[in-house]
C-alpha cells in the first residue's frame, strides 16, 4: 500500500464516519431538522450520482475498473457508494450548512429564508471540496479517459464532458463538477423547507 492509497482510505472513512460520531456526542445541541437534512442529502447523493458512478450503470466504467487493487480491497465496490454518500451527507452537506451558520454569525434565520450571502458560502464550499476530491483524492479514478456513468445530477454524461482545466497534470472534467453545482441549491431549499416546518 502506498502512502497516497493510505491517505485516500483514511480520508474516505473519516469523512464518512466522523459526522455521525460528532452528531451522537452533540445531538442535544443540534436542531431537530438536521437529521432529516442529513438523511435527505444521503438519499439524494446516493440515488442521483454515487450509485451510478460506482457501478457505471450507463456508459461508464465501474469504480473497481478505475482504481487500484489496494483501494478495491480496502474500499470494496459495494461499500464505495455508501461511504461516499455518507461523506456527501455529513462532511459536505452538514459541513456546508455549518459554514453558512458561522458566516451569518450563528443567525438561525439563514435556514428559514433564502440568503444569497449564505448560499454563496455553501456553493463555494461545495465546489471547492469537489475540486479537491477530483484533483487530490480521486484523481486517478476521475481523470481524463476514465468513463463515468450518466447520472441524474450529472445529466450530460459522456455526451458532453469537456476538460475544464488541468493542474499539475491532473484534469478537472465538466461531468464531475455538475452534481454539486446542482445539489447546492437543492440542499439549501430543502433545508429552508424543513427548518420552517420544524419552527412553525
Amino acid at each position: 500500500m502506498s502512502l497516497e492509497e493510505l491517505r485516500v482510505i483514511t480520508i474516505v472513512y473519516v469523512s464518512a464516519l466522523a459526522p455521525l460520531i460528532i452528531y451522537f456526542y452533540k445531538k442535544d445541541s443540534i436542531p431537530l431538522w438536521v437529521p432529516s437534512i442529513y438523511l435527505g442529502s444521503f438519499l439524494i447523493c446516493s440515488l442521483s450520482w454515487e450509485l451510478w458512478f460506482t457501478y457505471g450503470w450507463i456508459d461508464g466504467d465501474p469504480v473497481n475498473v478505475r482504481r487500484s487493487e489496494v483501494l478495491n480491497t480496502w474500499i470494496p465496490m459495494h461499500l464505495n457508494w455508501l461511504l461516499n454518500s455518507l461523506a456527501d451527507a455529513g462532511t459536505i452537506s452538514m459541513g456546508g450548512l455549518w459554514l453558512m451558520w458561522k458566516y451569518s454569525k450563528q443567525n438561525i434565520q439563514v435556514f428559514e429564508q433564502w440568503n444569497w450571502g449564505a448560499f454563496s458560502i455553501l456553493l463555494i464550499w461545495c465546489i471547492t471540496q469537489n475540486l479537491f476530491v477530483e484533483l487530490f483524492l480521486y484523481h486517478d479514478q476521475l481523470s481524463e479517459g476514465k468513463s463515468l456513468s450518466w447520472a441524474p445530477l450529472a445529466p450530460t454524461g459522456q455526451f458532453f464532458n469537456p476538460l475544464l482545466f488541468e493542474f499539475n497534470g491532473r484534469s478537472v472534467m465538466f461531468q464531475t463538477q455538475l452534481p454539486w453545482l446542482i445539489m447546492a441549491p437543492i440542499l439549501y431549499k430543502l433545508t429552508i423547507l424543513l427548518a420552517r416546518r420544524t419552527v412553525s
